[in-house]
């Protein structure tokens, strides 16, 4: 297919939080050769995103140390206590005027392979709203079309791009992924889960 007619795919990785439940910041915590922010960098370098955003906050400057952030843009949430949607917000001010398509990944979240993004991506079908349809329910990474971007500039909270789902209703569509929902790491019990 020539250039020109697929869509600009931009991604995005949340990488700003706080790791309050945690007690350390978990973008830091060893994960295989690296460090798991290191781990979800590459999976979505893998994926071959036009544009590859990542948003730090909590610790950047220890993140900036230690993690390998290049081929990415990098942009700080200096408000990233406030939950996940104002790292949204500083990234969509950030994106390529070309974008079409916004992938979200979650930077605690290693079980995402670059093959899940692949399969939202195309099974999105053009859709404004896609969310990945794991054997046990919705779950990371969804992807907005750009009609949607105003509106994730204004979302604000933890949980709001999930409310916004919620809100469209019918207008999400669901990709099929086989296998659970990947887990996040928020907790000691998470993280030894995802090392296991």
């Amino acid at each position: 297919m020539a250039r020109a007619e697929r869509p600009f795919v931009a991604g995005l990785v949340l990488a700003a939080g706080g790791s309050r439940r945690l007690g350390r910041p978990k973008q830091l915590l060893p994960f295989g050769e690296a460090t798991l922010l290191d781990h979800t960098l590459g999976t979505a370098r893998a994926c071959g995103f036009d544009q590859l955003v990542c948003a730090i906050g909590g610790r950047a400057d220890a993140v900036r140390e230690q993690v390998d952030l290049s081929g990415t843009e990098v942009v700080v949430n200096e408000a990233f206590g406030a939950g996940c949607s104002s790292s949204i917000a500083v990234a969509v001010a950030a994106l390529d005027p070309r974008a079409d398509v916004l992938v979200l990944l979650l930077g605690d979240q290693p079980g995402v392979t670059p093959a899940t993004v692949r399969a939202l991506v195309d099974g999105r079908d053009g859709a404004a709203l896609a969310v990945c349809r794991y054997d046990d329910g919705r779950g990371h990474p969804l992807a907005f079309g750009r009609e949607i971007f105003p509106e994730l500039a204004q979302l604000h909270g933890d949980k709001a791009v999930w409310k916004l789902l919620d809100r469209r209703g019918d207008a999400v569509v669901d990709v099929p992924v086989t296998g659970p929902v990947p887990l996040d790491v928020d907790t000691w019990a998470d993280y030894e889960a995802v090392l296991r």
